[in-house]
């Protein structure tokens, strides 16, 4: 049985990671997704996309050299940025497979006025949705993307999609591979 380690403990990456490969990968319904809290080594909350990056690259790799009996390592992390006068938030997944790395980032959106002045004021995205909709751990559950669309998009679904591309260089290896002629 081959074994997928996630960067986190949250319910929501743990499932939307095995959502994501048993999509693409019909034998990922026999696999073990462990998840495990694995430290991000940037800001609690990212303020850049290279920041947001870097902390999902960091998780993936602790659990490569943590558990390196596994077969997939996978590192998630959300972050926020600046794109003009909008704060907008974002995620970054990555998935290390033996020498090969993939990488995606889900879609962007605008946070509100509310929420962004509270992050700017060192409030985290998760808390700051909890104060704004008076909700408690949001980000164990659909979190802003869920709230500001009704629950039409959940946290789960959300990642699901960049999961699955972060998984395209390792389910398309020969066309990825550095000697591929």
């Amino acid at each position: 049985m081959k074994t997928v380690y996630i960067g986190s403990a949250n319910p929501v990456k743990i499932s939307c990671t095995q959502k994501g490969f048993e999509a693409v990968m019909a034998e990922a319904a026999g696999y073990q997704f462990v998840g495990i809290a694995a430290p991000s080594g940037v800001s609690a909350q990212p303020m850049s996309n290279e920041e947001t990056l870097l902390g999902a690259e960091n998780r993936a790799n602790y659990l490569k050299r943590r558990f390196p009996e596994g077969d997939f390592y996978v590192g998630i992390e959300g972050g926020v940025q600046k794109n003009g006068s909008a704060l907008e938030a974002f995620a970054w997944i990555v998935i290390i497979f033996g020498n090969t790395m993939g990488r995606s980032q889900t879609a962007t959106f605008q946070l509100p006025p509310a929420i962004s002045t509270l992050i700017g004021q060192g409030v985290e995205l998760g808390h700051a949705d909890d104060m704004v909709f008076k909700r408690n751990n949001s980000k164990q559950g659909n979190g802003a993307v869920g709230l500001l669309t009704n629950n039409v998009i959940d946290r789960v679904e959300y990642y699901r999609h960049a999961v699955i591309l972060a998984l395209i260089p390792i389910l398309q290896s020969r066309i990825y591979s550095e000697d591929n002629g």
